[in-house]
């Protein structure tokens, strides 16, 4: 490792490695990753369509389509209107999604304060600003912004 980009570049990698093994997974049973990402997105940010989730994960229909045909299928999302009066129907969450939701948040949770069991406060803090201004450049670059709960805004910002 040449500097600290290396290390970073490095760290992210293996990251990713343990978000995609699942032994480091929720390992719940409770929700698929494509269910987890698509549903937070929905509570996030309200009423999605198939175009919105393309646009936001740079997905094609099929795909998008066969993932919310599983999460209808599951009752997990029920299509509606557009609230807005577009020409789309839109997913929304049902009390079944919403609380399958919750419960794999609960169980992610439960292994972060796991693996920060011994980190403090201020650790945990530093951490969480750190990870926000990462994806935020992220974002940035890509020119679509990840809505969040503290916020609703899902433009890019300057991180800083």
């Amino acid at each position: 490792m040449n500097g600290p980009v290396e290390m970073v570049e490095f760290e992210s990698m293996l990251l990713t490695k343990y978000t995609l093994d699942p032994r480091f997974r929720s390992g719940n049973g409770l929700l698929e990753r494509s269910a987890y990402l698509l549903l937070s997105r929905i509570e996030v940010a309200g009423p999605q369509s198939i175009r919105q989730f393309g646009d936001a994960l740079r997905l094609d229909a099929s795909t998008l389509n066969r993932q919310t045909r599983a999460m209808l299928r599951d009752r997990l999302v029920e299509r509606i209107p557009d609230p807005d009066g577009g020409i789309a129907r839109k997913f929304q969450l049902t009390e079944t999604g919403r609380r399958l939701l919750h419960a794999a948040r609960a169980v992610h949770l439960d292994g972060m304060n796991r693996i920060m069991a011994d980190w403090s406060a201020a650790d945990i803090t530093a951490f969480a600003a750190y990870l926000r201004r990462f994806n935020l450049g992220i974002e940035r670059l890509d020119g679509r912004g990840w809505p969040r709960p503290d916020t609703r805004e899902t433009t890019p910002a300057n991180p800083r």
